[in-house]
């Protein structure tokens, strides 16, 4: 367990370190609105294919598009959070290639910390804005009865989504302990994984489902508790099962960085 003190000492270094990864960004302004303009450009295209299916089919498996924008608000911003936040993991392999990894090891701070911290890229807010925007116009548009619960289940959903996809990116840097570079292969479950999301999985094939179920728990930040917000007649029961499994995101986290801890015992440096 953490100290005060240690969680204190933490906390004021990721201001730090959070602080200088944006100031060092910030010195651009016109890039990084540039940058900012264009994130939130192509995600808005990558949103108006989905506009274009309901437009042509009215339905997806009986789902309209007001309800697929919630799914897909909620997903995007979760990403954009972890993309946003959690970007050292993601560019890991270019410490491991450098030997800069070497230098993490040597401070007295845990190295996944460090990582986590390294790099922060504002420019993700653009993603985040278009989901917040496509939230924002699902929400008046969908016919539920919103209450404080449901607000809060909505909320809690997009933080453990965040925490999951941070770990879907913590995995991928774990591999480059044993490859050097990061597979492109465990993209599939990274940005599939945000594909995948951003519809009711239910619309899928068995083995699609109970891959984003089992092996990586989007289902848990997806159908399962959003399931629950549409009032659903397949709802699991008891329904607390519904509010306690975005919890998984955060439980899948924690897993990825007991698995971090792993591939360090197991690094060596690359000796240039």
């Amino acid at each position: 367990m953490f100290s005060t003190a240690s969680l204190n000492y933490y906390w004021f270094l990721y201001r730090r370190m959070v602080g200088m990864s944006m100031r060092g960004q910030m010195q651009y302004r016109a890039s990084f609105l540039l940058l900012t303009a264009g994130n939130l450009g192509l995600t808005a295209i990558e949103f108006m294919g989905v506009w274009a299916l309901f437009a042509r089919f009215g339905n997806l498996r009986g789902w309209l598009i007001t309800e697929v924008a919630l799914f897909y608000g909620v997903i995007s911003i979760a990403y954009a959070l972890a993309e946003g936040f959690a970007r050292g993991f993601d560019t890991f392999s270019v410490l491991i290639k450098a030997g800069d990894f070497d230098r993490l090891l040597l401070r007295p701070c845990s190295t996944a910390f460090q990582v986590a911290c390294r790099e922060v890229q504002v420019m993700r807010v653009g993603r985040l804005l278009q989901g917040a925007i496509v939230l924002a116009w699902a929400i008046p548009h969908l016919a539920i009865h919103w209450t404080l619960a449901k607000v809060l289940l909505v909320g809690y959903t997009i933080l453990c989504g965040a925490c999951l996809f941070t770990g879907l990116l913590v995995i991928q840097a774990v591999v480059a302990f044993w490859t050097v570079e990061s597979l492109e292969l465990l993209n599939i479950f990274t940005y599939g994984g945000v594909e995948t999301g951003q519809y009711p999985l239910t619309i899928y094939r068995p083995w699609i489902k109970r891959m984003f179920t089992f092996l990586v728990p989007i289902a848990c930040i997806n159908y399962l508790p959003l399931g629950l917000v549409f009032e659903k007649h397949n709802l699991l029961q008891p329904q607390m099962w519904h509010y306690t499994a975005p919890t998984m995101g955060i439980v899948f986290l924690l897993a990825t960085l007991q698995l971090w801890r792993l591939g360090e015992r197991f690094y060596l440096s690359t000796g240039n």
